[in-house]
């Protein structure tokens, strides 16, 4: 079983996930979120009748902050972290990814994402596609599904997979969005994970913003349109030279319609946007484009 633990990321609900799974040799946890989040997992821990000491196993999708921005404090108390090779370097020292994310967020930083501290190297053990981990009675496939971002695992737990970013963004009954922040972002190599994905013999797909997708085959059908509309869209902007800050409320309020229009409830607006920044989309498609353009 999959236990869903909502992170309340700044005090709102279904908009960031991280996820326990149950074993013989005990409790394992895909995601973390970010440190500012870290009491309201341990409480969510505590419901299941785990603390973090508990947690020797912690699996990641990526290592964006707001799905491993707490790594190190399991690790801190001996949990071993896996992830993709990519972040392995970023784990064992932070400090440019720190400083990236410092670059965007500024005072904010410490109030988004809390700390960030750097990960012991005999505690960071990396994955290469396809490879299987046992855990007591429980295995998981790593599969490396970039798209969202070049670090990117989508874990398989028998007919489950903890699929992260790469499937997309869907809050309650709301729509399907695709986060596409810097520096990642590729339309072609997100479309071949979602190719492999749909190889898959799965009855569920979890994302960490937010929740459950039994509906897979159309899920990703509509990501896949998500995906290159926006991207179409962005393509004049990055061709006419626009500046960021111009096209984004335009971008914002494209998003916002689009989601009305594909039946979003009003009230689950402001929860996409928290969980979905609309501004880092532009930010990381217009990047797509120049990538793309420069080849």
């Amino acid at each position: 079983m999959v236990h869903i633990i909502d992170l309340q990321f700044q005090n709102t609900p279904n908009s960031n996930a991280a996820f326990l799974i149950e074993s013989s040799e005990g409790p394992i946890l895909i995601e973390t979120g970010p440190h500012s989040t870290l009491p309201t997992l341990e409480a969510g821990l505590a419901k299941l009748g785990y603390q973090m000491e508990d947690i020797h196993h912690v699996f990641l999708t990526h290592i964006h902050l707001d799905h491993a921005g707490a790594a190190w404090a399991f690790a801190e108390k001996g949990a071993t972290i896996y992830l993709h090779p990519f972040g392995e370097k970023h784990m064992a020292d932070p400090t440019k990814l720190y400083n990236s994310a410092k670059m965007i967020y500024k005072d904010m930083m410490e109030v988004l994402w809390g700390q960030l501290k750097p990960i012991p190297q005999k505690l960071l053990k990396t994955a290469v596609h396809g490879e299987k981990f046992v855990i007591g009675d429980t295995s998981l496939i790593a599969w490396h599904t970039p798209g969202h971002a070049r670090h990117h695992i989508a874990w398989q737990i028998g007919k489950h997979l903890i699929a992260g970013d790469v499937a997309g963004c869907k809050i309650g009954t709301g729509s399907i969005v695709a986060p596409c922040p810097p520096p990642d972002i590729n339309i072609e190599h997100w479309s071949s994970s979602i190719d492999l994905i749909e190889t898959l013999d799965l009855e569920a797909v979890y994302m960490s913003h937010f929740g459950k997708v039994t509906n897979i085959q159309p899920h990703f059908k509509f990501l896949r349109y998500i995906l290159q509309d926006w991207a179409d869209w962005m393509k004049p902007h990055y061709e006419k030279g626009t500046d960021p800050d111009k096209i984004t409320p335009e971008f914002v309020a494209y998003v916002r319609q689009q989601l009305i229009d594909n039946g979003t409830p009003m009230e689950e607006l402001d929860a996409y946007e928290t969980a979905n920044p609309s501004y880092m989309s532009v930010r990381g498609l217009l990047r797509y484009w120049h990538k793309k353009v420069m080849k």
